[in-house]
């Protein structure tokens, strides 16, 4: 196993807690590159302690692979990304996995491991440390959160799509990281559980995480996020708050679907819906949108 320090093991140092605030993930004049497409152009973007930034869009907008340069799972091909402050690619994987946790789209096991066996595996990057002796507080805690403890003791391959989804979360959850990195967590789950996902969000924000999710419900961003950067053919077409930024014209143009927006009448959050029945606007965006809609609260966008 190595020989351990005061920190854990020898050249692994355990990252400190993140003040409110802190830049924990950034892409600077981020470009990616797919199959000879570029797929992201020139995209600035920062997640924060303390807070739940939501990426949205339409299909093909950009979303997961902005999400996975932020992870430190897909290359710039030009621009940096960098995590805890310092580029992305000079973190080895174990460091890594010390200071980010990433819940992907799906998650497939091919060995019929128990339910607690996968959350526990979120715990391997502090094998060795000091803080290894947390694993069972950290995994019974992730699975509390996520609703899965009663069915710790069944395989993973006997669960449904969305008990499948809740015990990937958890073990993104007992990794305890400062930063989390979710993508599409309610796609194959009940109302219910979509809002307990964003619970969790806001609730690992409130502790002084960063929380990073990809979302297609416009609605569950508009109420969870603190910051939203809509997406849009690999460009980021508006950043900032919900309130602030969705509107009518902007999402009828990015989704090519009249859609109205207006506040909740208790709450105030906005509410979206589409205009049905009205022809889809064609014209496409190929930038951000100049004027109120692209409005923002972070002076670099």
């Amino acid at each position: 196993m190595g020989v351990r320090t005061l920190f854990g093991i020898r050249g692994r140092e355990l990252p400190e807690r993140p003040a409110p605030g802190t830049v924990l993930a950034e892409a600077r004049g981020l470009h990616v590159r797919l199959g000879g497409r570029e797929v992201l152009a020139g995209i600035e973007l920062s997640a924060r302690a303390g807070e739940v930034l939501a990426l949205v869009g339409p299909n093909g907008a950009g979303k997961s692979t902005l999400f996975g340069a932020l992870a430190a799972d897909l290359r710039a091909d030009r621009g940096t990304v960098r995590i805890a402050d310092r580029p992305a690619g000079e973190w080895k994987a174990g460091e890594l996995a010390l200071r980010r946790a990433v819940l992907p789209q799906s998650a497939a096991l091919s060995f019929p491991f128990p339910v607690e066996e996968v959350v526990r595996m979120g715990r391997a990057p502090w094998a060795g440390t000091a803080l290894e002796d947390e694993d069972d507080e950290a995994v019974a805690e992730a699975m509390a959160a996520t609703e899965t403890a009663e069915f710790a003791g069944r395989t993973f391959a006997a669960l449904s799509g969305g008990e499948r989804a809740r015990v990937a979360l958890a073990r993104a959850l007992a990794q305890r990281t400062s930063l989390l990195l979710l993508d599409e967590p309610t796609a194959a789950l009940d109302l219910r559980h979509q809002e307990l996902v964003l619970r969790v969000c806001r609730e690992r924000a409130a502790a002084g995480d960063g929380v990073v999710v990809v979302l297609h419900d416009l609605g569950l961003a508009a109420a969870y996020a603190d910051r939203v950067a809509v997406l849009h053919e690999g460009r980021i077409a508006a950043e900032g708050e919900p309130a602030k930024i969705f509107d009518d014209e902007l999402l009828s143009r990015v989704y090519r679907q009249p859609v109205e927006v207006f506040p909740h009448p208790r709450s105030g959050e906005p509410v979206v819906v589409p205009r049905r029945g009205q022809r889809s606007p064609n014209a496409p965006l190929p930038g951000p949108i100049p004027g109120p809609a692209n409005r923002t609260d972070e002076p670099n966008g």
